[in-house]
């Protein structure tokens, strides 16, 4: 070959490398300032691309159809304008550069625009071996075997979302999170949680470059809570129901939406009190989400709760229940809130259902009805569950409904405590008060110490209470579940009627009396298991200390038997005493009328005479004159 001809091939292979540096500078720039000028611009959005027709036709459908319609218009400038491409100019540009075999990196963030992209655009096999949906749906399912990039991909499906969807990319990438979610990540290894990849390597060993730190670390249950709450509430809630249909345990889906609604609802985690309400408004100068986020977001969540009794913790249910009230939340959010708390009131603790009340027009400091419905609920729960258990036999006896009556128990003990605490506000209503003290049965009081000092504390605050409704409230208690320490307070409260006192001293001597025949009754029977063969002991027992022992014991019982009759004589005149007060304030109250009367009728001359017990009773001990 001829030094010419070798010179013109050179020139050949030139002039194409400069080509496709221009193709390269083209794309780089959005412009071709320099080589062979573009004869396609494709607009997008505010931005531009200055192109040219083969790159793209030759590997895109859609592009050579529509550059094909604008070719046959005889226009003498061909602009496509791409307003519906997924991703936008930010996918084009990498669509751009795969067309002018430019060499583009494919990442977890951005491989679910550029897949949907390219379906877009129609760049298929038919377009040319090894074309774009190819390769992004190979390097798809790589990001599917990876927990921290099928996350980020997830979290990119939200610009895409139709596209997305209709591509089946959503459901893969959820369907792979929540098979690694509810398998062993010690089992099969799966690379979990992205805070792992960006922990300092300061605390690894490493020997001639390669980390001898064991790659397996301990992972709670709770590893891919924190993950997951970077998802938006849509994406998350399918994910939740596709862990749940995967058979997770109830306890793990509740762990994560306590973290997940702790989140991105500042008030879940905001103190409640008198001194940071305002008419129902929590004023604060941090910024948080509008209302109306927070609102729909914590009605979503309620609506994902595990249904089982006990999963969820009952101390967040009831800060569920509180933002849903300051949030204004749907009614039968609320109720069912206020059922869930019901169902498991027996794991509630008292500081949690003191919830403020809401509002412009408020009754009472906190809010009783809210507390009576759930009490209500929790009853209803109670007699359904104890109807439909069955007595169960057991070695030391008939057992029925153990367990629920020790729930009860614990939730009567709760309400006596919430009674106390509410008692001492004066707008607090003696109905409501009554109510909520009624709506727990006797049997599920085993003392009746806490009702009556729920009781004598409303009484302090309520003093213009009738005598009526003093009797009624204090019918609540039952004076023989009083302990010692109760009754001899009781016996002494001036707040209390006069009838009650009376019951608890009478209640109080029957328990001495039965308290103190069973101590006879067992040292008799012990005197008589120590000694079973005493007949035949006397006969070989010296006779004078057999007399001995007998003064002994019958002197004990002697003085016993005289002090339980001084007991009975002073139970006996404290009764008589009762008896006079009684009498005179009988007698008293037929005077005061009868004075009334007279001095109803002022013309005609009235003569009282006041009863012979009163003026006894008002007599000084010294003078015997009538006192003031």
């Amino acid at each position: 070959m001829s030094s010419g001809s070798i010179m013109r091939e050179l020139d050949v292979c030139l002039s194409t490398f400069i080509l496709a540096a221009d193709y390269a500078v083209a794309i780089a720039y959005r412009d071709c300032t320099t080589g062979l000028p573009s004869d396609v611009t494709i607009e997008i959005g505010e931005i531009s691309f200055h192109l040219h027709k083969f790159p793209l036709l030759s590997r895109s459908g859609q592009l050579e159809k529509l550059i094909g319609q604008l070719s046959g218009d005889d226009r003498p400038e061909c602009i496509l304008q791409l307003r519906d491409l997924p991703g936008g100019a930010k996918a084009f540009e990498l669509v751009a550069k795969f067309c002018y075999c430019v060499k583009i990196e494919l990442t977890a963030l951005n491989i679910v625009s550029l897949r949907c992209a390219a379906e877009y655009l129609q760049m298929s096999e038919d377009y040319g071996e090894g074309n774009l949906i190819a390769q992004t749906e190979g390097f798809l399912n790589e990001v599917f075997g990876n927990w921290t990039d099928t996350i980020k991909a997830l979290e990119t499906c939200e610009e895409v979302l139709a596209y997305a969807e209709e591509l089946h990319i959503v459901s893969r990438c959820i369907n792979s999170l929540a098979m690694k979610a509810c398998a062993d990540p010690h089992l099969f290894n799966w690379p979990v949680s992205g805070c792992n990849e960006k922990e300092s390597t300061s605390d690894t060993d490493f020997w001639n470059g390669i980390s001898t730190t064991n790659k397996s670390q301990n992972m709670g249950d709770d590893w891919w809570y924190e993950d997951v709450c970077s998802l938006a509430l849509a994406l998350y809630k399918r994910l939740i129901q596709a862990v749940e249909s995967g058979g997770m345990k109830p306890e793990k889906i509740a762990g994560s939406l306590v973290v997940y609604a702790n989140k991105y609802i500042p008030l879940m985690t905001r103190e409640l009190s008198f001194k940071n309400t305002n008419n129902g408004k929590l004023g604060s100068t941090i910024s948080s989400p509008p209302e109306a986020d927070q609102r729909a977001l914590l009605e979503e969540i309620v609506e994902l709760l595990p249904s089982q009794r006990g999963v969820m913790p009952t101390k967040f249910v009831l800060r569920l229940l509180r933002t849903a009230m300051i949030l204004q939340a749907s009614p039968s959010c609320r109720e069912n809130l206020e059922k869930r708390v019901g169902a498991q009131l027996d794991q509630a603790a008292l500081e949690d259902l003191l919830i403020p009340n809401m509002g412009y027009s408020v009754e009472s400091l906190y809010d009783i009805d809210c507390f009576q419905r759930i009490l209500d609920h929790f009853m209803l729960v109670d007699q359904a569950a104890a109807a439909s258990s069955s007595p169960c036999i057991v070695e030391e006896g008939l057992m029925e409904g153990a367990h629920s009556l020790t729930s009860i128990t614990m939730v009567a003990n709760l309400v006596d405590a919430y009674l106390a605490d509410v008692a001492p506000d004066v707008n607090l209503k003696f109905p409501k008060f009554q109510s909520l003290a009624a709506t727990i049965p006797d049997y599920a009081r085993p003392l009746s110490d806490g009702i009556y000092r729920a009781i004598d504390i409303y009484l302090k605050a309520h003093p213009w209470l009738t005598d009526s409704e003093r009797e009624q409230i204090c019918r609540l208690m039952n004076c023989q579940k009083l302990s010692l320490e109760a009754s001899t307070h009781a016996a002494q409260n001036e707040r209390l009627p006069l009838r009650v006192i009376v019951q608890v001293l009478f209640f109080e001597q029957l328990r001495l009396r039965t308290s103190i025949s069973g101590w006879f009754f067992v040292s008799d029977n012990l005197e008589n298991s120590q000694n079973p063969n005493a007949t035949l002991t006397l006969t070989k027992v010296d006779g004078s200390h057999l007399v001995d022992r007998a003064q002994d014991r019958a002197a004990d019982v002697d003085d016993m038997r005289e002090r339980v009759l001084e007991l009975e004589k002073e139970c006996h005149n404290m009764k008589q005493e009762f008896q006079k007060l009684v009498k005179t304030k009988r007698s008293w109250n037929i005077f005061c009328r009868r004075s009334r009367y007279c001095n109803s009728k002022a013309s005609k001359p009235c003569i009282v005479k006041a009863p012979s017990s009163a003026v006894k009773e008002l007599k000084t001990p010294e003078t015997g004159e009538l006192g003031k």
